[in-house]
C-alpha cells in the first residue's frame, strides 16, 4: 500500500453551520490531554467516535432510503418530519444541487453528519488510548479495533457516496499551515485498498461476539467486521468502480487519474473470499437465517402466515440470529410510522403527530419486481397471467391468508411469493399482527378512496396503493384511541441473507455458475418458501429454460433476487448503483393505482406520477461548491 499523505480533512469545510479547518487543529491540548487522564473519560471519547455512526434508520438520514424509486409520496407534500433536514426525497426527483446538496456528508451539512470530522475523531483516539493509565492492554486493543473499523467505516461511507477521496490516516500536528492542508483526492482504488487495510487491522483484536448483550449490543465485533470488508470488496468489484470506462477522463489538478478504466475480474475473486470467510466466522459464532419462533407462541400460525412473519421478523425482531450488525444508535420508530396504514375497524383517525400516516408507498414496478409462487419473474413464468395482471379478480377460499375471501382487488396480487405478502399491503391484502393474532380472522387493508387505509385526506396516504408492510413490527400496535404505539428495533446494517447474496454474486462473476454460487442463494429463497434457482428454471412454466446455466443468466437472477430480499432496507439504491443499472431503472416511470376512485374497477387504473431521469452524474454525489473554494486542490465529480 502506498505511503499514506499526513491530512487534517476538515479544512474542506467552509460554512459557518459546520466546523472549518481552524476547528479541527488540534490546538485545544490540555482537553485531549484531560479525555484520556482516566479510562472513564476514554470511554467517552470512544462514544463521541461512534456518534457519528449515520442515523440510517430515519429515512431522512439515510441516503439510499428516498434518493431511489423503493417508495414514492403526494406531492407537494414534505417528507421531511419534525427535527429532520430538508426533503431529501427531492434527490429522487432529480433535484439534487451543489449549492446545498442534499444529506452533504462531506461538510456535515443539510441533513449529513461531518464524516471528516468522525475521522478526525477517531485519529485523535488512537494517538492517545495508549496513554490511559487505569486499562489493561486486553481492553485497549478492543477499543482500538473498534475505533478502526469506524475509521474505515467512516472512509467507505463516503467513498461509496462521492467515489474518489482524500485518505486520512493521522491528523496534521499542531504546527500545520493552512496551506498544508490543501489536500487532493485519491484514487478509488487506493481509497479500497486502505479500508480493506483497517478492517484487517480491526479485526484481529475485535470480540468475536458481545458478552455483555444488556449494554453493548451494537458495538463492533470481528463478524461485523469481517460482513463490512466482505460488501466494500464486492463494491469494489462491481462495474461502477471496477474498469468503467465513464471516468477514464477523471482526473485531478495533477493529472492523476481516479479511476481505473481497466476491468480487474481478480476482484471478484477477492470479494467472493472475503465473503466466505466473513460467513464462515458468521456461523461458528451461531448466527443462522431467522425463523420467527416468539418467546411464548401462542399464535399458532399455519405454513402460510409463519412463512411471512419468517421474513418480517428477519428485519424487525431485535438482535435476532439473522442480524449481523444492528445499529443500536438508530431506532425504527418513524419509518414505521410513515408506512403503516390504518387497518383497525375501530381506531380512531386522530390528528396528533403519533398516529400513523400510512405514506411510505412502494410504486407498481416494485410490486411487479417480486416473483410468482413458482420463484420466477411474473414476465417469465408461463404459468401466470402476466398480459391480464392489471384487471381484477375476486379471491377464493384459498386464498384467505393472502387476500380476504370474496373481496376483488388485482390479478397481479395473486399467486406470488411469499416475500410479496410479507413485505407489501395492498387493497385486499391480508394483514397479521399488529394488534390482531387470529390467523383465521386476520385483519385485511382497504386502500379505496374513502375506505379505512385508503385516501381520507389530501396527504397522509399511499399514493400508489401499496404499503411497505415489512418494515412494520408485528407488535407496533395502533390503539382503539388511534395512538401508534411503536415497537422500535434497531435499524438492520448488514443482515446475514445479504451476505449470503454477496457471496453467490462474487462467485458466479469470478467461476461463472458452480454449486457453491447456486448455495446461498437457494439458501436465501428456501427460507422465503420458494424453489431453489435450478428447480424455477427448469419448470414447464419457466420462459428461458436453463437460464441460471450461464454466468449472464445467473447473475440477472442473483441481481433481482437482491433486490426482492433486501427490499426497504436502503441496499437497492447502492446496488443499482455498482451495477450501473440506476440510468434505466431510475428513468423509469413512477406508477401507482388511482387512489382517488372509490369503485373497484376505476381504481385499478394506472396512474403516471412521475417520470424518473437519471443522469450519469449521478452516480457520484456533489460536492460543494463551497468546498471546492476552500480548497483549491480538490476537483468536482464529474457532471456536477
Amino acid at each position: 500500500m502506498k505511503k499514506i499523505k499526513l491530512y487534517i480533512i476538515i479544512l474542506l469545510l467552509g460554512t459557518a453551520s459546520s466546523c472549518n479547518y481552524l476547528d479541527m487543529i488540534p490546538d485545544n491540548i490540555s482537553t485531549v490531554e484531560h479525555a484520556f487522564a482516566l479510562r472513564n473519560e476514554a470511554e467517552k471519547y470512544l462514544f463521541t467516535c461512534y456518534s457519528y455512526l449515520p442515523d440510517l434508520g430515519v429515512q431522512n438520514y439515510n441516503p439510499a432510503l428516498l434518493s431511489g424509486d423503493e417508495v414514492w409520496f403526494f406531492y407537494p407534500y414534505t417528507t421531511a418530519f419534525y427535527g429532520t433536514p430538508p426533503d431529501v426525497w427531492e434527490v429522487a426527483r432529480g433535484n439534487q444541487n451543489i449549492a446545498n446538496p442534499y444529506l452533504n456528508y462531506w461538510d456535515g451539512t443539510n441533513g449529513g453528519k461531518s464524516m471528516w470530522r468522525a475521522i478526525r475523531d477517531c485519529n485523535i483516539f488512537l494517538e492517545n488510548i495508549q496513554q490511559v493509565p487505569d486499562m489493561d492492554d486486553t481492553e485497549k486493543d478492543r477499543w482500538i479495533g473498534e475505533v478502526k473499523f469506524l475509521k474505515a467505516y467512516y472512509h467507505w461511507f463516503l467513498l461509496r457516496m462521492y467515489g474518489p477521496i482524500p485518505i486520512t490516516d493521522v491528523n496534521l500536528p499542531i504546527s500545520a499551515t493552512p496551506e498544508e492542508a490543501q489536500v487532493f483526492r485519491d484514487p478509488v482504488d487506493d481509497v479500497f485498498n486502505y479500508v480493506v487495510h483497517l478492517l484487517d487491522e480491526a479485526a484481529v483484536t475485535l470480540p468475536i461476539t458481545i458478552v455483555d448483550q444488556v449494554n453493548e449490543m451494537g458495538r463492533i465485533t470481528k463478524p461485523i467486521a469481517l460482513a463490512l470488508k466482505a460488501r466494500v470488496l464486492v463494491t469494489a468489484a462491481s462495474p461502477l468502480f471496477n474498469g468503467n470506462p465513464d471516468y477514464a477522463n477523471f482526473v485531478d489538478k495533477r493529472g492523476v487519474h481516479l479511476f481505473n478504466s481497466v476491468n480487474d475480474p481478480e476482484k471478484w475473486e477477492k470479494a467472493a473470499q472475503a465473503c466466505i470467510d466473513a460467513i464462515n466466522m458468521i456461523h461458528d459464532n451461531g448466527n443462522q437465517l431467522h425463523y420467527f419462533n416468539p418467546t411464548v407462541n401462542t399464535y399458532n400460525l399455519g405454513p402460510e402466515l409463519q412463512t411471512q412473519m419468517d421474513i418480517r421478523a428477519a428485519v424487525t425482531e431485535k438482535w435476532n440470529s439473522e442480524i449481523i450488525w444492528g445499529l443500536n444508535n438508530s431506532m425504527v420508530n418513524w419509518i414505521q410510522r410513515y408506512a403503516q396504514p390504518f387497518i383497525d375497524p375501530v381506531s380512531v383517525m386522530t390528528n396528533g403527530s403519533s398516529r400513523p400516516k400510512g405514506q411510505w408507498a412502494p410504486p407498481l414496478k416494485i410490486a411487479e419486481m417480486f416473483y410468482t409462487r413458482n420463484g420466477l419473474p411474473i414476465d417469465e413464468d408461463l404459468s401466470w397471467d402476466y398480459a391480464n395482471r392489471y384487471e381484477t379478480q375476486e379471491a377464493e377460499e384459498e386464498d384467505k391468508y393472502y387476500i380476504k375471501p370474496y373481496y376483488t382487488t388485482a390479478k397481479l396480487n395473486f399467486y406470488r411469493e411469499p416475500r410479496f405478502y410479507a413485505d407489501l399491503g395492498f387493497d385486499g391484502g391480508v394483514w397479521w399482527g399488529n394488534g390482531n393474532y387470529n390467523q383465521d380472522a386476520a385483519w385485511h387493508l382497504e386502500g379505496k378512496s374513502g375506505q379505512l387505509a385508503g385516501k381520507r385526506r389530501a396527504d397522509e396516504h399511499s399514493i400508489t396503493g401499496y404499503y411497505a408492510k415489512k418494515l412494520i413490527d408485528y407488535r407496533s400496535v395502533l390503539q382503539t384511541s388511534g395512538v401508534y404505539s411503536v415497537q422500535q428495533y434497531p435499524f438492520p446494517e448488514i443482515r446475514l441473507s445479504d451476505l449470503y447474496l454477496y457471496c453467490s454474486e462474487s462467485l458466479n462473476e469470478a467461476y461463472g455458475p458452480t454449486p457453491e454460487a447456486y448455495l446461498w442463494i437457494n439458501l436465501v429463497r428456501r427460507r422465503a418458501g420458494i424453489p431453489d434457482v435450478e428447480e424455477s428454471w427448469t419448470l414447464s412454466a419457466a420462459k428461458t429454460p436453463g437460464k441460471h446455466l450461464t454466468k449472464e443468466g445467473l447473475r440477472e437472477i442473483i441481481r433481482q433476487e437482491r433486490l426482492i430480499e433486501m427490499a426497504f432496507e436502503g441496499t437497492r439504491y447502492w446496488d443499482l448503483l455498482r451495477w450501473k443499472r440506476a440510468e434505466v431503472v431510475l428513468s423509469e416511470q413512477i406508477k401507482g393505482w388511482d387512489v382517488s376512485q372509490v369503485e373497484t374497477e376505476p381504481y385499478y387504473q394506472q396512474v403516471l406520477l412521475f417520470s424518473q431521469s437519471f443522469r450519469k452524474k449521478n452516480y457520484l454525489w456533489p460536492l460543494r461548491e463551497s468546498s471546492l473554494i476552500i480548497n483549491k486542490n480538490l476537483v468536482q465529480n464529474p457532471g456536477w
